[in-house]
């Protein structure tokens, strides 16, 4: 199963807004939203609501992507999130994110016993490519209770 997959079976929301996992890899997640009238706002483009679970969903690929393989010791968990609503975004829109730290320096603060958190950055474009939102999201792995 792809994480784009897994995240459709197991995230409703992503779902529900029919999101598209395009590419989920370690150093990059791009995820789309398509134009969908029944997610629209008041000026006909695509609402906060969905653009912010757009972008929410791109960076849990990432982060699923660059520690997939840590989820028998930890759990990551969204700590916070802020976004930034840059321009009007009308049709399709698409959400890059990024790692905010290397994973190694992550994995290894697990290593040592601690509970890592670190940002992904996320850039919400139109299909022209102009820059309608961008997005941090703050992430821990929560190490899993050995009792």
């Amino acid at each position: 199963m792809s994480i784009g997959e897994m995240l459709a079976a197991t995230v409703p929301m992503a779902r529900t807004l029919n999101l598209e996992f395009q590419e989920t890899a370690p150093d990059k997640a791009v995820v789309a939203l398509p134009d969908q009238s029944e997610y629209h706002n008041h000026v006909g483009g695509p609402h906060a609501g969905a653009m912010f679970t757009l972008g929410e969903s791109a960076s849990g690929a990432i982060v699923l992507a660059a520690f997939g393989a840590q989820l028998s010791r930890a759990v990551p968990l969204a700590v916070s999130a802020e976004i930034a609503y840059k321009k009007l975004a009308m049709g399709p829109v698409t959400a890059t994110a990024t790692l905010g730290r290397p994973a190694s320096d992550v994995i290894a603060e697990l290593d040592a016993g601690q509970r890592p958190e670190f940002p992904v950055a996320v850039e919400i474009r139109r299909a022209d490519g102009a820059v309608t939102g961008e997005m941090t999201v703050l992430w821990t792995l929560r190490p899993n209770d050995p009792s």
